[in-house]
């Protein structure tokens, strides 16, 4: 393996560095967005019970604020429920705008790895063939095995992005997925709070047991 850096160069570094930041991002963000972790189940029908108990205070709120993703979102809207149905819906989708930053954070610079690191390696081929040719020329002379010699070795940093592109390209494209899919549970509950809070949805109190 080591040997194989070596005869990458200087532009191993950026797409090792590349390789260990994509591994980080995709490790973090496989916790971080777990389903039960950014919508816990269950969570509307026990909002409904600590209102219909009396027990939905500024200390509930707060409690339900730092739960969860989509507990910050319904705290959102009970905070201003009081004030209608189209106050609280706009104060969802305030909160939710900030939640769905959140869970989409880093995903960005994942991708742009994906795209980075075929284009580093390829940099890296091009900058061998150069020097290869430029070694040949400057010797007089051509040398079959040795120029095959020089290929291959050029070709390692193209291998090598490859290599860290594809998994990045593919934790990318689950990852937005993921969110995408987070993101519609979310809407969903939030707006089974508003029908629930004014009235025009029942609630199954069971839902409320965890």
């Amino acid at each position: 393996m080591w040997e194989l850096v070596k005869a990458g160069g200087w532009i191993m570094l950026p797409i090792i560095l590349c390789s260990v930041v994509a591994l980080a991002i995709a490790a973090e963000r496989l916790w971080t967005l777990r389903a039960s972790r950014v919508s816990p189940p269950h969570l509307v029908g026990q909002v409904w019970r600590w209102i219909q108990e009396g027990q939905l205070g500024s200390l509930r709120l707060k409690e339900l604020r730092a739960s969860s993703p989509l507990g910050e979102v319904l705290a959102a809207g009970l905070a201003n429920s009081k004030h209608g149905r189209e106050i609280m819906k706009e104060s969802i989708e305030e909160a939710a705008s900030r939640v769905i930053h959140e869970l989409e954070r880093y995903l960005n610079t994942l991708g742009t790895i994906a795209g980075m690191a075929p284009l580093l390696g390829l940099l890296g081929t091009v900058l061998g063939m150069i020097e290869i040719f430029s070694a040949f020329n400057a010797a007089g002379q051509t040398n079959a095995a040795g120029l095959a010699g020089g290929i291959g070795k050029a070709l390692v940093t193209t291998a090598a992005g490859l290599i860290v592109a594809i998994p990045a390209l593919f934790f990318h494209r689950f990852l937005v997925r993921r969110v995408d899919e987070l993101v519609v549970g979310m809407e969903q509950e939030a707006i089974k709070l508003v029908e629930v809070v004014h009235g025009d949805r029942d609630v199954d109190f069971n839902e409320g047991k965890a």
